[in-house]
C-alpha cells in the first residue's frame, strides 16, 4: 500500500517537471488585453472587470502583495457621467446612474523607507463614442498601443524587480482605471492613497509604449519635477534619442501625482494614425522596443536605488499657455519631432489639411503670416482663424517648400 502511494506521488512529481510554469511575455498580456474578447475595456462595464481580473491574477501570480481595499488588488470609485464636458467630476455612492471604475493594485514590501510607484492605465475606449477619431460605425477599440503597451511594460517591471536585489524602495505597481474620461483612476488614488503619499519616493509613469520608431526617438515628460532627473535618465540611456520635457502636467496619469508634489516621469513613444481608432491593434507593436524600454526604466531604477527620497520641484505648466482653438487643421501633430516646424504624423479624413493636399511627413513652416518653428509657435498661428477663413500654409515636403491653400 505504501509503495503504492509513493509510486503516485513520484508519478505527480514528474508530471509537475513535464510541465514547467508558463512566463508570461509583453506580447502574451498585450494580446489579452487588446483581444476582441474584451471590447475596448471601456470603464465601468463587465469586459474592464474582466481586464482588471486578469490584471489580479498576474499580480498575485507574480508574488505581488495585495494592496487595493479590504485585503484585494482592488480599489473601487464611482462617479456620476458628466453631462457637460467642462464639470468635475464627482465621486459619489453607487446608485442606477452611477459608474463604477476599478484600479488593480499591487505591492512589493521591501521593508524600506520609500515607497516607488509604477503606473499604467489599462482602460479605453470600448466600441468608440466620445474621444473615438473613428467616423464609422460603432466598432472595438482595442487600445493595444493605448494603453495595453504600458501596462505589459508594467508587468514585467514586476516581475523583474520581484527577482531583483534591489530593496532600496518599496515598489507599488497600479493599472488605473478611468484615465480616457479624466485620469479618474488615479485621481481617486491620490486623494484616497493605500499607503502613505508622504513616503512615496517618485512615479513612473507608462502610457503609450508600444510604438518605438527606427529613429528610436523616445519621450520621457516631467524631467524638470526632480533635479536629478535628467541626469539619470541620460546616464541610463544607451538605446534611444531622448526628447526630454520638463513640465509634471500632461493628459495622463502621472498628473495626478505631479499635483500632490510627488516627482513624476511619464514614457512615451508618440502618436500615430491609430490613435483612438478600432486599428490600434496588437500585431502593430514594436515588442522589441518595448524590452528596451522596460530595460532602460529598471536602469533609472537601478541607478536611484541606494540614493536618498528624491526632491521635488515644481515645473511651468505648459497647458496653462496652450491658445485655444476655434478651428481644427485635421493633423496629428509628431510630437516627438526636435526640428525646426511642425511634422505632421497623420492626416484626418475630409479635414482641411487632406483636402489641400498635406500628406504625413510634411513639415508645416508657415502658416499664413506666422513663422512655425515649433509645437507652440504652431498652436498659436492656429488660434488666430476662425471658422470660413482662408490662409495658405507651407510646408516643407523632403527639402522642397510647397505652398497650399487652406479654407477652415
Amino acid at each position: 500500500m505504501k509503495k503504492s502511494i509513493w509510486l503516485v506521488f513520484l508519478v505527480a512529481i514528474l508530471s509537475c517537471k513535464q510541465e514547467p510554469v508558463k512566463v508570461y511575455t509583453l506580447r502574451d498580456d498585450v494580446s489579452f488585453l487588446a483581444s476582441d474578447s474584451l471590447k475596448g475595456r471601456e470603464t465601468g462595464t463587465a469586459n474592464e472587470l474582466m481586464a482588471a481580473g486578469y490584471l489580479s491574477w498576474r499580480m498575485e501570480e507574480l508574488g505581488l502583495d495585495p494592496a487595493g481595499n479590504a485585503g484585494t488588488y482592488f480599489q473601487t470609485f464611482t462617479f456620476k457621467p458628466k453631462k457637460d464636458p467642462h464639470q468635475e467630476i464627482q465621486y459619489v455612492e453607487a446608485s442606477d446612474s452611477t459608474i463604477t471604475g476599478t484600479n488593480v493594485i499591487g505591492f512589493i514590501d521591501n521593508n524600506a523607507a520609500n515607497t516607488v510607484i509604477l503606473g499604467a492605465h489599462y482602460d479605453h475606449l470600448g466600441m468608440g463614442g466620445q474621444g473615438s477619431l473613428y467616423r464609422g460605425d460603432a466598432a472595438i477599440h482595442n487600445g493595444a498601443d493605448d494603453n495595453a503597451s504600458g501596462v505589459a511594460v508594467l508587468m514585467q517591471l514586476a516581475k523583474k524587480l520581484k527577482e531583483s536585489e534591489l530593496k532600496g524602495n518599496n515598489y507599488l505597481f497600479m493599472a488605473f482605471s478611468g484615465e480616457e474620461i479624466g485620469l479618474l483612476g488615479s485621481n481617486y488614488f491620490a486623494k484616497n492613497p493605500t499607503v502613505e503619499l508622504e513616503k512615496v519616493n517618485y512615479m513612473i509613469n507608462m502610457d503609450m509604449v508600444g510604438r518605438l520608431r527606427e529613429s528610436k526617438v523616445l519621450s520621457v515628460s516631467g524631467t524638470g519635477t526632480a533635479p536629478i532627473w535628467p541626469q539619470v535618465l541620460n546616464s541610463s540611456n544607451q538605446d534611444f534619442e531622448l526628447v526630454l520635457q520638463e513640465s509634471g502636467v500632461g493628459p495622463s496619469d502621472h498628473t495626478s501625482f505631479y499635483l500632490q508634489d510627488i516627482p513624476v516621469l511619464h514614457f512615451f513613444t508618440g502618436q500615430h494614425e491609430d490613435y483612438h481608432k478600432p486599428t490600434d491593434d496588437a500585431d502593430k507593436l514594436n515588442y522589441e522596443g518595448m524590452e528596451k524600454i522596460t530595460s532602460y526604466i529598471m536602469e533609472v531604477i537601478a541607478e536611484l536605488n541606494d540614493d536618498d527620497k528624491l526632491v521635488f520641484q515644481k515645473t511651468k505648466n505648459e497647458s496653462e499657455e496652450v491658445p485655444r482653438f476655434k478651428v481644427a487643421l485635421g493633423v496629428i501633430p509628431d510630437y516627438l519631432f526636435d526640428g525646426e516646424g511642425m511634422r505632421i504624423d497623420g492626416v484626418s479624413e475630409e479635414k482641411p489639411a487632406q483636402k489641400a493636399g498635406l500628406q504625413k511627413g510634411d513639415v508645416v513652416v508657415q502658416m499664413g503670416d506666422s513663422t512655425v518653428v515649433d509645437m507652440m509657435s504652431y498652436m498659436r498661428a492656429l488660434s488666430a482663424f476662425e471658422e470660413g477663413d482662408n490662409t495658405t500654409v507651407v510646408v516643407d515636403r523632403k527639402g522642397e517648400k510647397i505652398s497650399v491653400k487652406i479654407t477652415f
